[in-house]
């Protein structure tokens, strides 16, 4: 089975189309994996709904608390693009034996419908947390990069791999 916790984040944001404001409602997860038509087992928890910008120490520690503590060693978390990372970095530096971390998001709401990279980015995560080896990992664009080898390019709006002649750190 796969833990999948929800934190929030651009995924699940919602358009006020009065005032122009995103907001969080529910969660699409279900819809999404169901829309999907996946048949991997699953268990959905909702954590916390924020934006990764306001994110706090409080909400990572319990992100890690739940990490830790869950039954199964595959998890996916969603999660705000713009604070991916700095989480990311957070639950490898906890060490969490034996589990593998997968770590995604999207730049466009889901709610917005097929401008949306959430659909493609979560069922990329969903099968790089079946196969990729215990560690913490950010999937986006279609790519599963190492924790501490990511950053996301704010021109681009797409996550790149660093340490390379390409993307020096």
């Amino acid at each position: 089975m796969i833990q999948v916790f929800v934190t929030g984040g651009t995924f699940d944001k919602e358009y006020n189309y009065i005032t122009g404001e995103l907001f969080f409602k529910d969660t699409h997860l279900m819809e999404m994996f169901e829309r999907g038509r996946s048949e991997v087992d699953i268990d959905i928890k909702t954590l916390m709904m924020v934006d990764s910008l306001e994110m706090r120490e409080e909400d990572r520690a319990i992100i890690v608390y739940n990490c830790s503590k869950t039954p199964s060693n595959r998890i996916l978390l969603t999660h705000g693009t713009d604070r991916m990372v700095e989480t990311a970095r957070i639950l490898a530096e906890e060490k969490i034996e034996g589990k593998t971390i997968v770590l995604t998001g999207a730049m466009v709401p889901y709610a917005f419908g097929t401008s949306s990279d959430g659909f493609f980015n979560l069922g990329s995560a969903l099968a790089f947390a079946q196969v990729l080896p215990p560690g913490v990992y950010i999937v986006m664009n279609g790519r599963y990069f190492d924790w501490n080898k990511v950053r996301k390019n704010r021109q681009t709006g797409t996550f790149e791999e660093i340490g390379s002649e390409e993307n020096p750190v």
